[in-house]
Order: C-alpha cells, then structure tokens, then sequence
C-alpha cells in the first residue's frame, strides 16, 4: 500500500472507530456530548471535529450504524423459507415496528437532522444516503416478484414500501393518529398489502407467492 493510500485508510479507520463510539453511548444516551464521544473513541476533541464539524452530523452518521446493527436480516431469512412476499414484507414489518418501540426517540432525531441537514464536507461522499438499508430490506422481501412485474413497476411498489415502512409513517401514525402496537402495525401492515394488491393487479393477475396469504388482521 502506497503511503497515500495508507494515510486515507487510517482515516476511515479514525472515522469508523468514532461513529462506532457515538453509537454505543447513544445506545444508552440519546444525545452524547463530543467530550462522551471522544473519550469513548480514545481520541481528542479536535480530531472528532475535524471528522465531524458539527455534533448533530455525527449524531446523524451514529444513529444510522445503530440502525444497522438490529437483526432485520435475521427476521427476513426466516421468512424467507416460505417463498412468500406478504410473509417477507410482514416480517420486515414486524422487525421495524418492534424496534421502533426502542428507537422511535432517534428515528424522529433522524427525521429532523435530514430534513435540515448539516452542510456536507467531503468526508460525506462516503457515507450511504440515509434509509439505504432500509430500501435493500424491502427489495429483498419482495424480490420474488421482480420477474413478474416490469421495472417500473418494481421499482413505484419499493418507492410506495418506503413511504409505508418508515419512520416518518410511524411518527403519523403515532402523533396524528395516537395508534401504537399492534395497532400501528395492523396499519402498516394492510397498506403494505394494499400496495401489493395494487401493483400485481395492474399486471394482470395474482401473483401465486401472495395468493393464498391471510388478509390483514
């Protein structure tokens, strides 16, 4: 590895290892100082701003990691035994609304950090658009029927997931509708089947994976 090279590997290293750091404490703390964080990385206060020019960018990059380290995968390899797409989205659906009962508090920081965002630097350009993750989950579940429906097709049914499966429809659903629980994920869920039904009507028939699923409930 060229020196180079070498210098801009260790700066991905700094900058993990201080996302990783922000991420624990918020773990526990929904809003860690830079000092909580810097001592918790083992590095200096400079050297978090010189990453992060402000805390709420790095409150914004940990959030996202913490996200990450839920066992949505887990959910959706089990479900995914059954080659069934409502059984995928409802478990994906499952998994989210659990883990929002914990995470709603940094779900809505997340909400209010993108709509107004930190300005950007270039250490930025290497980090995932926020819900990336999220969007793969809801590909995966409803992989089944990319070859049944067109490309655009596919790709309105993922666009109309995401709205449904977010923190932003859950945060409406709480706020303007005071629904939580079960409640909450009745609704999501039958959206989810609603957009489903949609789009396989629009191509001309049932898809067999979703034929025989239980209606919402």
């Amino acid at each position: 590895m060229t020196e180079s090279g070498g210098r801009v590997a260790q700066r991905r290293r700094t900058r993990r290892t201080i996302i990783d750091a922000a991420a624990r404490l918020m773990a526990t703390d929904s809003a860690p100082t830079v000092d909580e964080i810097a001592a918790q990385a083992e590095v200096s206060r400079r050297t978090v701003y010189l990453y992060f020019p402000t805390l709420e960018q790095l409150h914004l990059e940990a959030m996202q990691a913490l996200l990450l380290s839920q066992d949505v995968e887990g959910a959706l390899d089990a479900a995914a035994a059954s080659g069934d797409v409502r059984t995928q989205v409802d478990a994906l659906i499952t998994e989210i609304v659990t883990m929002s009962a914990q995470m709603m508090p940094l779900g809505r920081r997340i909400i209010r950090l993108t709509v107004d965002p930190p300005e950007a630097t270039a250490e930025d350009a290497e980090s995932p658009r926020r819900g990336y993750r999220r969007i793969a989950w809801i590909e995966r579940a409803v992989a089944p029927l990319r070859d049944r429906l067109s490309d655009e097709q596919f790709e309105r049914l993922v666009s109309g997931l995401a709205m449904v499966i977010s923190w932003e429809g859950m945060v409406v659903l709480r706020d303007a509708r005071g629904l939580s629980g079960a409640d909450e994920q009745r609704v999501i869920r039958w959206a989810a089947r609603s957009l489903l039904d949609a789009i396989l009507a629009e191509g001309g028939g049932t898809d067999p994976s979703v034929e025989h699923a239980d209606q919402p409930g």
